[in-house]
Formats: structure tokens, sequence, C-alpha cells
């Protein structure tokens, strides 16, 4: 990340950020066509699959088939690539590294609260803010055309967005730190942070409220009561492959020893609150689209007696797609790759899970967090028109905020500058990558029906 500028005020260092347009024009935001000697699309999904479970691909490519939005979700290293030759202008943060709208979530905070927010920071990883930015819009682009948006309607839902990121960076940029630090992402006290949800009028609040209250439902006592069964004097996970399906009691063992290097990277309270529980059962689980693959686990405790039932997700973290195209400064200072996801969760976000730390299973990086802890979804299929132009504004509203958290977002608000050159500029970009999308997307969907993806059989 930049190095803070400790010594300017805010002022000076928008004045700085307005600057670096000289250097990098916003209207060269827009540009980008695909170069001569781009990676072919397929062989760029193969590399993504190296380490990952084989019998799982062909999942996780037919999820990716499903649609071209469901194709970007799962195309990070895809976009990392084209992004790497477009115009930056230095200012780094901490990036979300996937910050496409399926990406924010509602989940519970430890006191109770529901809030939305960010919430997958696998790709996470310090770089340009502007990769963060694109990525969204080129998520409102290729999601507005699956809603049925013409051209003018995504440009001015792209438009909307931008416009959210740059007023959030004006207004954060000269609030005290902690001021900022703390603003509260809360669905039912909502803030300044969420006036897009605000304002909007009722049906997006109607929306909001439906949202909520599945999110309040969606709890470990709620998913015990559907994935847990008497196994003796204990419990054990209904199997359901491949969502959810048995491992060896080799592997078993090896997730409760992994569970006591867990307990470790907790703060000595929380390792506390862990010891009033005890493991009865592991399972493998399939989760997301872009996370197909990678091993991931479902753990059962049980603390009070079986109306006390905890879930916790062990999932497996791989190095960031974009840490390739990035220079070697900016390598992220965790020793350990399910560390690096857990200290971006914990920067980036308003409020981070009680139980989230991480470990090792059989060697692999994970880190570990609530499996159900009021986690929900504003899902993109309730929205259709100026709702639809909300939800993209409110997450540009979020990201914003993560981005005031670990950079210079005063520098930011300067180049953005108070017109629509930046808006524009990113509508133009999200178009374009838009058409390229459906473009990749149905190269995959071609080349699958050739076979490409399938696990061959052991002979």
């Amino acid at each position: 990340m930049a190095k803070p500028l400790k010594t300017y005020s805010w002022q000076e260092r928008r004045e700085q950020g307005k600057e670096l347009r000289a250097a990098v024009p916003r209207s060269e935001q827009g540009a980008w066509q695909p170069p001569a000697d781009r990676i072919d699309v397929l062989r760029q999904l193969a590399a993504t699959h190296r380490g990952r479970q084989p019998d799982l691909i062909p999942l996780r490519l037919e999820r990716m088939a499903a649609s071209p939005h469901g194709f970007l979700r799962g195309a990070a290293a895809i976009m990392a690539a084209d992004l790497a030759d477009t115009p930056v202008t230095g200012l780094d943060v901490l990036m979300s590294g996937d910050a496409h709208l399926s990406n924010f979530g509602l989940y519970g905070t430890p006191d109770g609260d529901v809030i939305f927010d960010l919430d997958d920071f696998d790709e996470s990883t310090p770089g340009p803010w502007e990769w963060d930015l694109k990525r969204l819009t080129a998520s409102i682009n290729v999601a507005g055309r699956e809603h049925g948006l013409g051209k003018r309607d995504r440009q001015a839902a792209v438009e909307h967005a931008v416009s959210a990121y740059r007023q959030t960076a004006t207004r954060l940029q000269s609030l005290r730190t902690l001021e900022a630090w703390y603003e509260s992402s809360s669905l039912e006290r909502p803030g300044p942070l969420l006036t897009p949800f605000r304002e909007a009028g009722p049906v997006i609040s109607d929306i909001v409220h439906r949202a909520v209250i599945e999110a309040r439902g969606r709890t470990s006592l709620a998913m015990f009561a559907k994935v847990a069964k008497p196994a003796g004097e204990g419990w054990a996970f209904r199997e359901d492959p491949p969502t959810l399906s048995g491992l060896t009691r080799s592997l078993k063992a090896g997730i409760r020893q992994a569970l006591a290097g867990y307990a470790l990277t907790l703060s000595p309270e929380r390792r506390a609150l862990l010891t009033h529980y005890r493991v009865e059962d592991v399972a493998h689980r399939v989760v997301g689209v872009s996370s197909v693959g990678l091993r991931t686990f479902l753990v059962l405790l049980i603390g009070n007696g079986p109306g006390d039932p905890l879930l916790l997700q062990i999932k497996e973290s791989l190095a960031p797609c974009a840490a390739p195209y990035l220079p070697r400064r900016l390598r992220f200072p965790a020793r350990h790759q399910g560390e690096r996801v857990v200290l971006a969760h914990r920067a980036l976000q308003a409020s981070s899970d009680l139980l989230l730390g991480w470990t090792s299973v059989a060697g692999r990086s994970c880190f570990v967090r609530q499996m159900r802890n009021m986690k929900g979804s504003i899902p993109l299929a309730w929205l259709e028109g100026p709702t639809f132009l909300t939800y993209g504004a409110a997450c540009a509203t979020l990201l914003a905020r993560a981005h005031a958290r670990v950079g210079d977002i005063a520098g930011i608000a300067g180049y953005s500058g108070n017109s629509a050159a930046l808006d524009e500029a990113l509508a133009d970009w999200a178009e374009q990558y838009g058409n390229q999308t459906e473009a990749d997307h149905a190269v995959l969907v071609k080349a699958m029906k050739r076979g490409f993806g399938r696990v061959r059989s052991k002979k």
C-alpha cells in the first residue's frame, strides 16, 4: 500500500490526487481493448484449476457457464490479467480483489446487529484502487445485461455507482480517522454510509427488510436442524453429495488437530469461548462459484447441549490471483494465506466475525469463520430498474469506505473529482469489458460442449 502522508493535511493530499490527472487523465480509465497477445481464456481457466480438487472442476465450470455474470464471478484471474496493463494513479489500497456485486452481503456482528458489507476477501492484496472499482463496474454492467437493461441503462447504472463512490470518498476525506473507521453499515439503523438504501424509497426498503428477516433466520441452530442427525451418543452430518460429503478418518483427525492451531490465532477471551464447545463431526462442503474445487470443510460443534450448535467453515486459501501482476513492493506481509484473508476481513469490514482465524490442513493454508452467523444476501434476482441502480450504488459506497480504511481516500477523492468525468469513463470501460465477458463466456460454453474440463475416468 502507499505510505501514509502524515505530514500533509487532507486538503493537500486531495490536491495531490487532483494533480495526478495530468499524468493519468480520467478519460483514459475508460479505454480498454483486448491486446493482440491476450492469453487464451481456456488456458487461463485451466491454470486456475491447478491445486483444486479435480472431481469438482466440472461443477465449477458448470456454474461459470450458467451465465455471463457467473463467468465473471469465477474469472477473477482473467480480469486481473486484463487489468494489468490499464492506467493507474499509484494510489494503492488493500484491495478486496474480487468486488463484484455478489460479494457484498449481510452478516451478524458480535453484538447481534445485521450489517451489509463486503464479505469475500479470498483475493485480497495490496494494489490499485482502480482495479477494485473496475471489477465492480464490470459486474454491474454484466448483471445489468441479464436484467434486460439496454446499453444506455447499463451506462446509467455504472455512472450512478461511480458517482456514489466519488461522493463517499469526498465525504470521508475530512473525517477524523476513528470517525471514518467506526462508520456503521447497519441495515436496521442505517447511517450516512447506507444513504443509497435510506433515500431510495419504500421498494428498496421492503427488499432490505425481507433480506434482514431471512438473514436473521440463517443461524447455526437453523442449519443444524437440516444437516445433522443423532449418531450414537453424539451428532453427525447428513451426507448430501456433492454439497456435503464425508471424509476419511485420517483427514477428520487432521482437521481436529488443525482446530487446535486455529484456536491459537484467536484472542485469549475468544479462545476461552471456544473451549465451551466440543467437536462432533467434520465434512466436506462445496461453496460458491470461484471457490468450487478449493478444500472447504464444515465442522459441527456442540456447546451447552444439542440446542447450542456451532458450525465453523474451514476454507482453503490460495495466493491472490492478482499477485503475479503487481510489483514486489505490494506483497502482503502475512506469512500464511489464511492469515492474509483474515487480516483483510478485519481491515476492510465494518465488523468482523467473532471467531475469524486461520490454520493449516494437510499443509494447505486455510481460514476459519462461522458458517451461519446471520449470513445472507440481497439476491440480484430481486432487483430491477431503480432498485438495481440503488444496489450498485450501495456496493460502491461500501467499497469507498473500505478503501478509506486502508488507503489515502483524500488523494482518491481529489483524482476522482466532483464532475462526472470518471463516471462516464468507467461506464465506457464496463461496457467494453461486458462485451469481452460475454465473448469469453461463449468460448467456455462452446468448449464445454467439446468436453473441456471433463473429469477423465481412471482406468
